[in-house]
């Protein structure tokens, strides 16, 4: 289908919003990998962390912890918790190691069970957890993750923890959630979700999932940069988590500052170690601050729309990725059949892609046009 036998989706945003992220060259379609930053950035990062540092009248921490506090607000209202529930991290895999060593396996119950197909650092920590009596059980790389029988099937009585990655990097697949969740709850196993690939592009309701913790990073599609990950902790179940890695910020009382008695913060805040980094989170701060401004689901709606006019322009034998909204992250994998040609074609233009086994990924984002989606199909089927 050609291009221009494509029209304009209404869903898609004005140029208003697109103003919002830095007006970096060419098209820009890597969000899956590192989001543009917000054009005020710069203002935020000034005005939340350099300003009290260099007013000089006094420590900053009486700023600082304020502005920190800003990031699981924020992040509290794009994924529908409480704020209290958020505990910064300085990524992903670091929030799994300290949920494993925080909850020791039971006799009888020690496999954690995982995808091939999951971000490569999360398997690293897995297979590491075997020094505290875990024991690794991943899919194979061929198994259907966005079949819920296959997750059944695997979720047996030995099994203590299952990671669901919501968006699969790779080959722009969703896994069902809740679904899986639903069965490990039933089946007593530990649910914990990697969402990535999904904060701030797909709309994500923690309410509706029955999950114990949730692991993110804001370095994709937030836009918030590198160092701003998190752990969401089901409030109901922090009682349940002891974690090792403790600090004086996974103390009940913080300023208690009696080195002889230690209490657990009774929600996610027992897993935030020592003296915390405030830069990337007040940069993340004000990048999901702009997220909750233009709404997820518009947000969500202008991706899908960009993707399906990518996907109608390509030969349908091209597309690696899921074609269902439902089914689908929001990347786009696509095989050309000269692809070694599209890719010379496409960084003669400019675009900012990258590729994998299977194929090219491509992520439009709030920041990208019709117009620009239409020249990637022209790089593509030249």
């Amino acid at each position: 289908m050609s291009a221009a036998a494509v029209e304009p989706a209404p869903e898609l945003l004005g140029p208003d919003w697109r103003a919002c992220y830095a007006d970096t060259p060419g098209i820009y379609l890597l969000s899956h990998s590192v989001g543009r930053t917000p054009a005020d950035s710069l203002q935020a990062l000034q005005r939340g962390f350099l300003d009290p540092w260099e007013a000089g009248e006094s420590e900053p921490w009486g700023h600082w912890l304020p502005a920190l506090e800003a990031f699981p607000r924020a992040l509290a209202q794009l994924l529908n918790t409480r704020s209290e529930a958020i505990c910064p991290q300085v990524n992903v895999s670091s929030g799994l190691v300290k949920l494993l060593g925080a909850r020791p396996p039971a006799p009888g119950r020690a496999a954690v069970l995982f995808s091939a197909q999951d971000f490569p650092s999360l398997g690293f920590v897995i297979a590491q957890a075997r020094r505290l009596g875990f024991e690794p059980r991943m899919l194979p790389a061929d198994a259907d993750v966005q079949d819920s029988a296959v997750w059944s099937d695997a979720l047996t009585e030995d099994v203590h923890a299952v990671l669901v990655t919501h968006a699969f990097s790779n080959t722009g697949q969703l896994a069902p959630v809740a679904e899986i969740l639903g069965m490990a709850r039933a089946r007593g196993v530990l649910g914990i979700v990697d969402v990535a690939q999904s904060l701030g592009v797909i709309p994500i309701d923690l309410q509706q999932w029955p999950a114990d913790a949730v692991l993110g990073s804001c370095v994709k599609w937030c836009c918030g940069g590198p160092g701003a990950g998190f752990l969401w902790l089901s409030p109901e179940r922090a009682a349940d988590f002891e974690p090792v890695d403790v600090g004086w910020f996974s103390h009940r009382d913080p300023f208690e500052f009696d080195i002889t008695h230690f209490d657990y913060a009774p929600d996610a805040a027992r897993f935030m170690g020592g003296t915390p980094s405030v830069m990337p989170f007040v940069l993340a701060a004000n990048s999901l601050a702009l997220v909750n401004r233009i709404g997820i689901r518009r947000i969500r709606a202008h991706n899908l729309a960009l993707g399906d006019r990518l996907i109608d322009g390509l030969e349908p034998q091209w597309l690696q990725s899921p074609r269902a909204a439902e089914r689908r992250s929001g990347t786009v994998v696509v095989r050309p059949a000269d692809r070694e040609g599209c890719i010379e074609r496409l960084r003669e233009a400019g675009v900012a892609f990258d590729e994998r086994t299977a194929g090219l990924r491509l992520s439009p984002h709030v920041y990208n046009s019709a117009a620009e989606i239409d020249a990637v199909i022209g790089c593509l089927t030249a």
